[in-house]
């Protein structure tokens, strides 16, 4: 592999997949199917339940299909204190686990959020205390400690849209506050977007930690309604906050650029929220498109695997 290079691949969310089982969602058959129709060789497992969770049925499945797992995806919630460690150890283990069987050797993890990603319903305070953050920091490290000595697993905190790590000085604290040997940053440009963060910025500040990539823009029309009803992001989402590149922003040909001048390799894998999916045509002609777009964006991007 080029150390340079951006690996892309692409996810179940871009089939409008949120939940391990729901009937307005992409069958998963279909999903690995036309994630392959579309060129991509790297997917993600999505949430965990979606894909098949025997190793053995999983790894035919995807053998059949020429595609490769690059990550698993975690909730956690450790800013809540009391029993959070241990019920995100249990859920993290089942998903690393299948993660390091498929040859994965990274986890996304994603923090809860304040609002309910469906109903919009307001569950907590949006701003942390200070033993908030102090849980939230610690439940972090030790997490990516565990992930590291017993799965060989890197942990990438991913920022999102109505989490309590959303805007990008709640992205930097968190970074200052966490162990670089146990956690780096997936940069997600679309929910760094959505919370007025800065792409390019943050790959220009913290090249050290940025360790892995989710595509995605947003559509700033959309996003200035969003800002001036104070939306939810599920109600954002519903209304199409997220879009198909290159129609939004940021502009990803520049932090692609950006990113290839850390000189690591980097996965960067393509998600565009789409849930739900009122057609299950639609999601295909759209992974395309993108996969063209971002071939385009640069000689150095990788589409298919690694090696070539």
């Amino acid at each position: 592999m080029d150390e340079n290079t951006v690996i892309i691949g692409t996810a179940p969310d871009s089939w409008g997949v949120w939940f391990p089982d729901d009937p307005r969602q992409t069958p998963w058959q279909r999903f690995l199917d036309e994630a392959a129709a579309a060129g991509y060789s790297w997917i993600e497992l999505g949430p965990y339940g979606y894909l098949p969770t025997d190793p053995s049925r999983l790894a035919d499945e995807l053998a059949q299909r020429g595609l490769r797992l690059s990550a698993g995806t975690v909730f956690t919630a450790f800013h809540r204190g009391g029993g959070q460690k241990g019920a995100a150890e249990d859920a993290v283990r089942h998903v690393a686990e299948l993660t390091a069987a498929m040859g994965g050797q990274h986890l996304v993890v994603i923090p809860a959020m304040w609002r309910d990603d469906v109903s919009g319903e307001a569950l907590e305070n949006p701003e942390l205390s200070a033993e908030q953050w102090t849980d939230l920091l610690s439940g972090h490290n030790r997490l990516g400690r565990i992930l590291a000595e017993d799965y060989g697993l890197r942990q990438q905190f991913h920022s999102h849209a109505d989490s309590h790590i959303c805007f990008q000085p709640d992205i930097e604290r968190f970074l200052a506050g966490t162990d670089p040997a146990l956690v780096s940053l997936c940069l997600d440009t679309g929910h760094a977007e959505y919370g007025g963060a800065d792409s390019e910025e943050l790959i220009s500040k913290y090249p050290e930690r940025i360790g892995y990539l989710h595509l995605k823009q947003i559509d700033p029309g959309v996003l200035a309604t969003v800002r001036q009803q104070n939306l939810t992001w599920a109600a954002a989402n519903t209304a199409g906050v997220m879009t198909e590149p290159p129609h939004g922003l940021p502009d990803l040909s520049r932090v692609i650029t950006a990113a290839e001048n850390l000189g690591k390799p980097l996965f960067g894998i393509v998600e565009q929220d789409m849930y739900p999916v009122a057609d299950f045509g639609v999601p295909l002609p759209i992974a395309r498109r993108t996969r063209d777009y971002l071939r385009s964006c640069t000689s150095r991007t990788r589409i298919s695997s690694p090696d070539s």
